[in-house]
């Protein structure tokens, strides 16, 4: 069965799309969030989903349920954000100081498009930001965001594209702040379930969790990353953060995550495009249920590092310019 149909989410319009044996929620109430991804055959919750929360409650914990798509991503050291035309001066958001995920996954978005067609269902939304936003007076660039969500057979695509629509410099930095269940099936153990990441260097962080510019030494933790063998829950990771590298997945090149269910063999496999240049892991103490395998496109605090671009991922986009991401989940 293929389907995209607009439905009441307590209140608030969202649109639920089916294909084959996969199941989505998209929220556009909450920036355009996948709340809810599923295999229905296989029994398989991919994202952390709380069916009891309101609009408002999700909101309010945009960065911990479902898929958030964020910007500005992560953090900015005293919510400073520089510019190669201008400094800007965003709220501290923080309790370490800093200005942290921006506003883009908190705001309502439009439903622009909702349709079927024999390769399967899509939504597409989007975010004008400009004037109107009570945040263009900390940041005044305006921009377009616009999403593509789709179910096929083969899996759940995303993709993102950002618009500069000012007459400034647009910082670009992007990051998903994805939320997977641990464990993902219904009767599975959390300590059953294990993170495969190809991860290159590791970022050595601050106080005040912003890179120092070093890297610190391998150790048996960072190696389970490589080995798929390192269990993403009841374990405090606190920002682990490292260089995106390409790794190998059924003899073939890789750049994303895999989770796996150890008795079952079941696996949850999240690809990214190449324009993802690093991870960060986090699981919020490790006793909730979920992590967050999050991948971005600058290193933390991009903007203000003293480092060249191929080390910090810092890209701007000139006014009328475009770019695109992409993603995508299936289950094996």
């Amino acid at each position: 069965m293929i389907s995209a149909k607009k439905f009441d989410y307590k209140g608030k319009e969202a649109v639920k799309l089916t294909c084959g044996k996969y199941e989505a929620i998209v929220a556009p109430f909450v920036g355009s969030n996948v709340i809810r991804f599923r295999d229905t055959e296989a029994g398989i919750e991919v994202f952390r989903y709380d069916e009891s929360l309101s609009p408002e409650d999700l909101v309010k914990s945009a960065e911990v349920y479902g898929f958030p798509t964020l910007y500005l991503p992560n953090r900015l050291a005293g919510g400073v954000l520089k510019v190669s035309d201008a400094t800007y001066s965003l709220p501290i958001n923080d309790v370490l100081g800093n200005h942290i995920h921006g506003f883009l996954h908190k705001r309502e978005h439009k439903i622009e498009e909702v349709s079927t067609t024999e390769a399967g269902a899509t939504v597409r939304t989007s975010y004008t930001y400009d004037d109107n936003d009570e945040f263009f007076k900390f940041f005044p660039v305006s921009f377009k965001a616009e999403f593509t969500i789709s179910l096929e057979k083969s899996g759940l695509n995303y993709s993102f594209t950002m618009t500069n629509t000012s007459d400034k410099q647009m910082p670009y930095g992007v990051c998903n702040h994805t939320t997977i269940n641990a464990p993902f099936l219904k009767d599975g153990k959390p300590l059953d379930v294990h993170l495969y990441l190809p991860v290159g260097d590791k970022w050595e962080l601050s106080r005040n969790n912003i890179p120092t510019g070093g890297f610190l030494p391998q150790t048996n933790h960072d190696r389970q990353y490589l080995t798929g063998s390192l269990i993403p829950v009841k374990q405090d990771i606190d920002n682990d953060v490292f260089f995106a590298e390409v790794g190998s997945l059924d003899g073939n090149p890789f750049t994303g995550a895999v989770v796996a269910d150890g008795p079952s063999g079941k696996k949850i496999v999240y690809e990214v495009c190449k324009d993802f240049k690093f991870w960060i892991v986090w699981n919020d103490h490790g006793e909730k249920g979920f992590f967050c395998p999050e991948p971005s496109t600058w290193i933390i605090d991009a903007p203000n590092q003293p480092l060249p671009v191929a080390e910090s991922g810092y890209r701007e986009l000139a006014p009328g310019e475009s770019h695109t991401l992409t993603e995508r989940f299936y289950t094996m």
